[in-house]
């Protein structure tokens, strides 16, 4: 026993046939996976695996530990319950990754995140309706940085809670003094879902920046609500009794969608990219562009179309 939950194990193998290995770390996956009986009801657990061999330019056992334990790092970001060998390349992509990290924590506290914003255009009328507010890290040492570059790691950190609430802060008092017909929308990470008290911080936002709950509407993804459908419908309920409108985004993406529609009443459905970028060459995403379209007109719920990059795909979109 490592630690708390890490243990090492120490298998003999023939060098030519590491997938004896593999088939350990495969029984021992599938065994931790199995729901055990306890008083309060079964309980599941996740094991992730990492794994190191000593005769791959590995001259210490402290090389080799460190080495399992950043192919660990690895199996556990490509999702739980699953195992991984090392490979030169992940030492190089921690160490990115920490110095990234670092750097993020400082940034916070130095108010280096500022608010973008992306259109949304009524397709019918041309009309400007609103805004999409987009974070983005104005690093003075690594400079413009996008949002996909540092959100994971703020969400993996628990940073993501206190990044979001400082960027939307900036955004509600920049947006105030737009014409009152423009609404803007923010994005939720499905780990601020974690929160119970989400809803709350978010309205004392408005009372603090003065900015209308009317004009202001909360995304939320289909992977927020399936993970705890019941914590998103208090969440949903606190906010659009304050006036506030909720999106449902990367719709069609996966999950129970049409569930998730009947259980949560959404003010907007925002179709997944995925199928908009891809319809002027697959039919398939055309008809299921087609087909959500037709959900939110017999529905009642407006519908938005999500990175639209080719001006071909509007009259398309529009019919």
């Amino acid at each position: 026993r490592l630690g708390g939950d890490e243990f090492g194990i120490c298998i003999m193998f023939e060098p030519e046939y590491p997938e004896t290995v593999d088939r350990v770390a495969e029984d021992l996956v599938e065994a931790m996976a199995r729901p055990v009986a306890m008083s309060s009801g079964e309980q599941s657990v996740t094991a992730s695996i990492g794994i190191a061999r000593p005769d791959l330019d590995c001259d210490s056992i402290d090389t080799l530990m460190r080495r399992a334990d950043i192919a660990l790092y690895a199996a556990k970001k490509n999702g739980r319950n699953g195992f991984s060998w090392f490979e030169n390349g992940m030492e190089i992509e921690l160490r990115t990754r920490n110095s990234l990290e670092a750097d993020l924590r400082a940034a916070i506290p130095n108010d280096e995140f500022a608010p973008f914003f992306e259109q949304q255009i009524n397709l019918q009328t041309g009309e400007l309706v609103g805004f999409e507010m987009l974070a983005r890290w104005i690093s003075p040492i690594r400079g413009m940085i996008p949002a996909d570059d540092f959100i994971t790691v703020a969400e993996e950190t628990g940073l993501i809670g206190d990044l979001s609430m400082r960027v939307t802060r900036k955004a509600l008092i920049e947006a105030k003094s737009w014409d009152p017909s423009l609404s803007i929308a923010i994005n939720i990470s499905p780990t601020q879902f974690k929160d119970p008290w989400l809803a709350q911080k978010l309205i004392k936002l408005l009372v603090e920046t003065g900015f209308p709950a009317s004009r202001l509407e909360v995304e939320i993804t289909e992977s927020a609500l399936f993970k705890n459908l019941p914590v998103a419908q208090n969440i949903v309920s606190s906010l659009k009794n304050r006036g506030i409108r909720v999106v449902l985004v990367d719709f069609g993406s996966g999950y129970s969608w049409l569930a998730h529609l009947r259980a949560l009443p959404f003010d907007r459905i925002k179709i997944d990219r995925s199928f908009i970028g891809s319809m002027a060459m697959n039919s398939e995403s055309a008809a299921i562009v087609s087909a959500i379209a037709g959900l939110g007109s017999n529905l009642s719920v407006p519908i938005t179309a999500e990175g639209i990059e080719d001006a071909e795909i509007i009259p398309q979109l529009i019919d």
